[in-house]
């Protein structure tokens, strides 16, 4: 900092140049350029983030994400097109998620009502890396996670030959849904459901009332199964009004990309990196990733923007391009 301010020296007043005359712009030297640059840095408590890249490999599968509620025919008819089509697609439902062991079953024949030969599997930890678990996987061409609780999911098969062949079926063509908890799973930073201090100085007098406030390390968060790299999933959105737990989360994360899908609609990621959105409602995008955010203290961050993506819309979350319905 010391050594900027004397190598910079009185800046002197700007000399307009002779009329008719051109002048080529002067750049900085790089010593110079690094100085002031790290100037700026001492004299604000803000840091500035890399913006969010994939950095994985290309895939040639998308992804169907549903963020709870309702399911209409509609919706189920495009994610079977996208796994093949009728008499084409092959799903394999994951109803680990959840504690109600009719919700796979029910799941499929409503897949197989609508063309898809369809099949339930629930693999426990232990038996997530069973040959017979892999091939199941392996000869989809569509995966479906149920709702529920997240937690089960990553509890039973992250790490395994399972989530291995997921990953491979998704790379080579599959399409890979869930919907609530199944939605939840999919990023890389997974929201649990889990909150360490609700109201933060002033707890709530009714306990179910959460996400009432936007602080630092408030919002528990674990690894989830990573095959959405660019940001971090919520769902029940609008519904359920998680804006502040979104936000608190997309500002420590190192995605600095919050996606918040509402109930009754989809987020559809193509290979091409695309987004669209189907359904009755919309997607909300906080994207911090050029957003100055507090290194420490009380969460602050300036120039967070945020886009809300309605039914039909389609959206590139790198050239931040949309296309309205």
């Amino acid at each position: 900092h010391e050594h900027a301010r004397m190598s910079t020296g009185t800046p002197r007043p700007a000399r307009l140049p002779d009329a008719g005359r051109r002048r080529a712009p002067v750049a900085l030297p790089r010593t110079l350029a690094l100085a002031l640059a790290a100037a700026a840095a001492c004299s604000t408590p803000l840091r500035r983030p890399v913006a969010a890249a994939d950095g994985g490999r290309p895939v040639q599968g998308h992804l169907f994400i549903v963020g709870g509620g309702p399911r209409s025919r509609a919706l189920m008819q495009e994610f079977v097109r996208l796994a093949g089509g009728p008499g084409r697609a092959r799903v394999v439902v994951l109803p680990i998620a959840s504690a109600d062991t009719s919700a796979g079953p029910a799941l499929a024949a409503e897949l197989r009502a609508l063309g898809a030969s369809a099949w339930t599997l629930s693999p426990t930890r232990e038996g997530a890396d069973s040959a017979h678990h892999v091939a199941s996987i392996d000869s989809a061409t569509g995966v479906w996670f149920g709702g529920g609780d997240q937690n089960r999911i990553t509890a039973a098969i992250r790490g395994t030959r399972a989530e291995q062949a997921i990953r491979r079926r998704y790379e080579r063509g599959a399409v890979v849904g869930g919907t609530s908890a199944g939605a939840a799973v999919l990023s890389a930073t997974m929201i649990t459901g889990g909150e360490r201090r609700p109201g933060g100085v002033r707890p709530p007098r009714d306990s179910a009332e959460r996400w009432l406030t936007i602080e630092r390390d408030d919002v528990v968060t674990a690894p989830g199964l990573g095959l959405f790299r660019i940001g971090v999933i919520d769902q029940h959105f609008a519904r359920r009004r998680r804006h502040n737990r979104l936000l608190a989360v997309t500002l420590e994360s190192r995605e600095r990309l919050g996606v918040g899908i509402d109930e009754a609609t989809a987020l559809v990621v193509e290979p091409s990196g695309r987004w669209k959105v189907l359904g009755e409602s919309v997607v909300v995008v906080y994207d911090a990733r050029t957003a100055f955010i507090s290194a420490e203290g009380p969460l602050g961050a300036v120039g967070v923007l945020t886009s809300v993506l309605p039914p039909g819309s389609a959206y590139h979350p790198v050239t931040r391009q949309m296309t309205f319905p």
